[in-house]
C-alpha cells in the first residue's frame, strides 16, 4: 500500500486522477457551507443540539445536514434509489434482464436509477421541508417548494460529481463522497474529546481506552472485510478439434461480510422511524413510546442487533445467486470435489453460504453496538465514531487503494510492453 502511495505522483496518468478525485472532494467541501436560502440557521442548530436524531445523517453528509446547505440530503437519496433497483431485479423480469445484457444493460439501469434518485429526493426535501417547517424563514408552500427544488438540485449535483470521479478519477465516486464526509468530521471529534479532557469530564487513562479499542476496532474490520472462504473447483478436461481445454483447479471466494454495510443501514432506518414520527408529534404516549427506541436503550440495541441479522440474511439471500452459480459451474464443465453437479452443488453452496453468513451478521451486529457500549464506558459522548461509518471508510479506502494498485500494475506491463 505504501510503495502504491509513493507511485501516485509519479505516473502521470495517475497524477492526473488522483488531483480531479481532490477537485472533486473540494468542490463537495465547499458546497457543504453554501445555505439554503430562506432558512433560519440558529432553529437548525437548536435542533441538533437538542438530541443525537439526525446524527447518522449529518455524518454522511460531512455536516451539511446541520447547517442545513445545498448538501444537505448528500447523495442517500442515490444510495437508497440504488438498494431499491436492486431488490427489485429479483421480481421485475426487465431489470433481470437489463443485469444478464453487460455493459449495455447496465447503462439502462443506471439511467433507471438517476431518474428515480431525482423522484426519492424530491420527496424527501418535501419532507424534510415540512419537517422543519419550524426554521423557515417564511413558511408558505412557496417557501417549502423552493427549499425542496434547492435540496433535490444539491442532490442531482453530487451524483453528476461521483459520477465525474468514477469516470475520471479514482475508486467509486459515490462511496468516495460519504468517504469524505465522514473524514471531514475527524477534526471536530478529535477537537469535542479535548474539550473533554479541558473541561475535566472525562480523563486520559479513558481516552486512552477509546483509542485502543478503536485502533482494535479497524483492524477487526479489515480482517472481516477481507475474509473469505474458498470453494475449491476444478474443471473436466475438454477435447475441442485438435485443442484441449480444462482440466484445471479454480476456487469460488464467498465473502464472510457479503452485504456490506446495507444491513446497518436497513436496521437504522427501521429504527430511527419511531423517534423522527415523534420528533414533530406533539403526543405524550408517542413521545413515551418512542423513548423506547432512544438511541443506546437497551431495547434499541437488542432490537437493532437483531434486525442487523435479518437484513443481513435477506440481503444476501437476493443478491447472491447460489442457483446461478450452480449452474454456470455445470455449463462449463465445473464441479466441487465430492459434490455432483446440479442441484446438490446448489445445496452444498446455499449450506456454505449460510454458515459464513451467520459469522457476518454476527459481526456487523457487534460492531455496530460496540461504539455505543463504548461511549457507556468511557463517557465519551458525541464523538461520532459508529459501526456504519468505520465500515464505510475502511472498505472505500481498501477499495480505492487496490485501483490504485492496479492502475500501477498496468502501467507497468504497458512499459513493458512498449
Amino acid at each position: 500500500m505504501l510503495s502504491a502511495l509513493s507511485n501516485i505522483y509519479k505516473i502521470p496518468e495517475l497524477r492526473d486522477k488522483v488531483t480531479f478525485t481532490l477537485i472533486m472532494f473540494a468542490v463537495f467541501r465547499m458546497g457543504t457551507h453554501i445555505p439554503v436560502p430562506g432558512v433560519d440557521p440558529t432553529a437548525i442548530e437548536a435542533l441538533f443540539n437538542n438530541g443525537s436524531l439526525f446524527g447518522l445523517m449529518d455524518l454522511f453528509s460531512g455536516g451539511a445536514l446541520s447547517k442545513f446547505s445545498i448538501f444537505a440530503m448528500s447523495i442517500t437519496p442515490y444510495i437508497n434509489a440504488s438498494i431499491i433497483i436492486q431488490l427489485l431485479n429479483v421480481v421485475v423480469p426487465t431489470l433481470e434482464q437489463w443485469r444478464k445484457e453487460g455493459e449495455e444493460g447496465h447503462r439502462k439501469t443506471t439511467r433507471v436509477t438517476r431518474y428515480f434518485t431525482v423522484v426519492l429526493a424530491f420527496f424527501q426535501a418535501i419532507g424534510m421541508s415540512i419537517g422543519l417547517k419550524s426554521a423557515l424563514l417564511n413558511p408558505s408552500p412557496v417557501s417549502i417548494l423552493i427549499v425542496a427544488i434547492t435540496l433535490t438540485a444539491g442532490t442531482i449535483f453530487l451524483m453528476w460529481v461521483g459520477e465525474q470521479i468514477t469516470a475520471n478519477g479514482v475508486g467509486n465516486g459515490i462511496s468516495l463522497i460519504i468517504f469524505a464526509g465522514i473524514v471531514a468530521a475527524l477534526p471536530s471529534n478529535i477537537g469535542k474529546m479535548y474539550n473533554y479532557l479541558q473541561a475535566g469530564t472525562v480523563s486520559y487513562i479513558n481516552v486512552f481506552f477509546f483509542a485502543i479499542v478503536a485502533i482494535a476496532m479497524i483492524v477487526f474490520v479489515i480482517a472481516v472485510h477481507t475474509a473469505y472462504r474458498r470453494i475449491p473447483v476444478s474443471y473436466a478436461k475438454r477435447v475441442v478439434g485438435r485443442g484441449s481445454y480444462g482440466g484445471h483447479s479454480s476456487h469460488i471466494p464467498l465473502k464472510v461480510n457479503q452485504a456490506g454495510v446495507i444491513p446497518i443501514i436497513f436496521a437504522s432506518s427501521v429504527l430511527m422511524f419511531p423517534v423522527t414520527i415523534a420528533q414533530f408529534i406533539d403526543i405524550p404516549w408517542v413521545k413515551t413510546f418512542a423513548g423506547y427506541f432512544a438511541w443506546g436503550t437497551p431495547l434499541q440495541s437488542t432490537c437493532y442487533a437483531v434486525l442487523i441479522i435479518f437484513f443481513t440474511y435477506f440481503y444476501t439471500a437476493v443478491t447472491v445467486k447460489i442457483s446461478d452459480m450452480a449452474e454456470n459451474l455445470k455449463k462449463y464443465g465445473g464441479f466441487i470435489p465430492g459434490i455432483r453437479p446440479g442441484e446438490p452443488t446448489a445445496e452444498y453452496l446455499d449450506h456454505v453460504m449460510t454458515r459464513i453468513t451467520l459469522a457476518g451478521a454476527v459481526f456487523l451486529a457487534f460492531i455496530a453496538i460496540l461504539p455505543t457500549m463504548l461511549a457507556s464506558a468511557t463517557h465519551i459522548e458525541g464523538v461520532n465514531f459508529g459501526g456504519t461509518a468505520l465500515l464505510i471508510v475502511v472498505g472505500v479506502g481498501l477499495d480505492t487503494m487496490k485501483q490504485i494498485e492496479s492502475l500501477v500494475v498496468m502501467r507497468h506491463y504497458q512499459g513493458f510492453m512498449k
